[in-house]
């Protein structure tokens, strides 16, 4: 594959990626796709099949970026707390990024091309379905080791802990962009978020003091 070639798909992938994130799936249309990446539309059907094509290419680009960071954030040489924070540190920073580009919260890209598709279009919501399960493993990784830790009780379901996980930082995000306000999230989210893992944040801060 020619160098010419692979910009040109990335060049649509990039803009349909900017396009999705600041407005929606059905907001953006092939021909504003084309003219912001200023690609000609024939060239367009050359790399994709369909607008929908384009779409779960995107999101397969975008998990393979969130991958890269969550291999690190996700390691098995952090402690499983840090792994959570860490992750809290990024979706925020990831939000507070864009949002200065764009001018707007914009929430999960993920989340807003599923709930938008997935009744309509089964490629799409596989697609969904099989991010949400990649996350969700990182998830359950990171609670595994917290429950060989100690720090959660035995009788947790991993499995389930895990998508109420995924389902909460989820919600946050929309709620984010129809507020237009990351406020909350760098407030509360970390809090939030241990409460519903049932991990005492203050007593183990407490620990390090004392220890």
């Amino acid at each position: 594959m020619t160098k010419a070639t692979v910009n040109t798909r990335d060049k649509l992938i990039q803009t349909a990626t900017e396009l999705i994130w600041s407005e929606s799936y059905n907001a953006v249309s092939v021909d504003e796709i084309c003219k912001k990446a200023g690609v000609k539309k024939g060239s367009f059907y050359h790399y994709f099949k369909s607008k929908s094509h384009l779409a779960m290419e995107t999101m397969s680009s975008c998990m393979e970026e969130t991958k890269l960071k969550y291999d690190d954030i996700f390691s098995p040489t952090r402690p499983p707390i840090e792994r959570f924070r860490g992750m809290v540190a990024y979706v925020i920073g990831q939000q507070k990024e864009i949002s200065e580009q764009l001018g707007h919260v914009c929430g999960c890209p993920f989340a807003t091309l599923g709930s938008e598709l997935a009744g309509q279009d089964n490629e799409i919501a596989k697609t969904v379905t099989e991010i949400c399960a990649k996350k969700t493993a990182y998830y359950e990784s990171a609670l595994r080791d917290l429950r060989a830790q100690g720090l959660i009780g035995k009788h947790i379901d991993i499995s389930g802990k895990a998508n109420q996980i995924f389902s909460f930082i989820i919600g946050q995000l929309i709620m984010a962009r129809i507020n237009n306000d990351l406020a909350f999230m760098e407030n509360n989210l970390e809090a939030a978020l241990f409460d519903l893992i049932g991990v005492d944040l203050s007593l183990l801060d407490q620990e390090k003091l004392t220890g």
